[in-house]
């Protein structure tokens, strides 16, 4: 298999502080519009039935809405498209509610707090709105599970000829926990990528590893953005795309490793 992997990205969802869609944060991307920091905003989870959608956490809400975003722009439906989750930490809005029960007198943890709790809880959601049969992989590589989702998912279009959707998502933790993993507010990106071009493929990218260092931003509010918090690390790649590039770009990875991504506009 050859070190530098190309697939087509055919469908972008994002959420973010300040950029509640792909559309208006290609804008502010693209230099078309300025950057207002804002807390985030998370659509409700229409596609989930009622009884789910009321025990829906946040990191669930945010996957559905920017997997769902990306696959109406790419035309795909959620039922047959193998999925790659990948998560810094989880859903922390939880895990610190489990803890303060376990640190009480009345220690009987909910089912609804417990199933929450695992890693794999949203993508168990994402096949219940999407009804899907298709395979799901989610992982968790602390800061680097931007780049590490995206490894995972564009060998998986490559290897099987296959399109595959990946969705990064990171929820803050409340205190005492976020003094020690201080992720500022909620964010999810989702990417559609196929092997092959269409129509609707908005550019193409080749991505290897490097040791050259990452992509800083000039303006200090999206830097802060994309090195707070571990999904936003995506938002260089997002930024050539959104200004219609071609050129590449480095991506925080392992200590010492970096993405090299070559982007092509379709």
């Amino acid at each position: 298999m050859s070190s530098r992997l190309s697939v087509y990205i055919d469908g972008i969802g994002l959420i973010a502080p300040g950029l509640n869609d792909w559309p208006s944060a290609r804008q502010v991307l693209a230099g078309l519009q300025p950057y207002h920091s804002a807390k985030t905003v998370i659509p409700t989870p229409e596609l989930l039935p009622a009884a789910e959608r009321r025990r829906a956490s946040d990191i669930v809400k945010l996957t559905l809405a920017t997997s769902l975003e990306a696959m109406s722009q790419a035309g795909v439906e959620g039922k047959s498209l193998p999925s790659v989750f990948s998560f810094s930490n989880g859903d922390g809005v939880n895990c610190h509610s489990i803890c303060e029960m376990l640190a009480s007198e009345d220690r009987e943890i909910s089912p609804t707090r417990f199933h929450n709790s695992v890693h794999n809880a949203a993508a168990g959601y994402w096949s219940i709105a999407t009804k899907t049969m298709a395979t799901s992989s989610v992982l968790c590589a602390f800061d680097a599970s931007f780049g590490a989702g995206l490894l995972d998912a564009i060998t998986q279009v490559v290897i099987e000829d296959t399109p595959c959707i990946l969705i990064a998502s990171d929820t803050p933790y409340p205190e005492p926990m976020f003094t020690k993993r201080p992720i500022p507010d909620n964010s999810s990106i989702a990417l559609v990528l196929m092997a092959q071009k269409s129509t609707r493929s908005i550019a193409q990218i080749t991505v290897s590893v490097t040791d050259e260092p990452a992509y800083q931003f000039d303006a200090a509010a999206l830097e802060n953005l994309r090195t707070a918090i571990p999904s936003m690390r995506s938002l260089p790649l997002l930024q050539l795309i959104a200004r219609h590039d071609s050129g590449h770009v480095m991506l925080d990875y392992l200590d010492g490793l970096r993405l090299a991504v070559e982007v092509d506009p379709c």
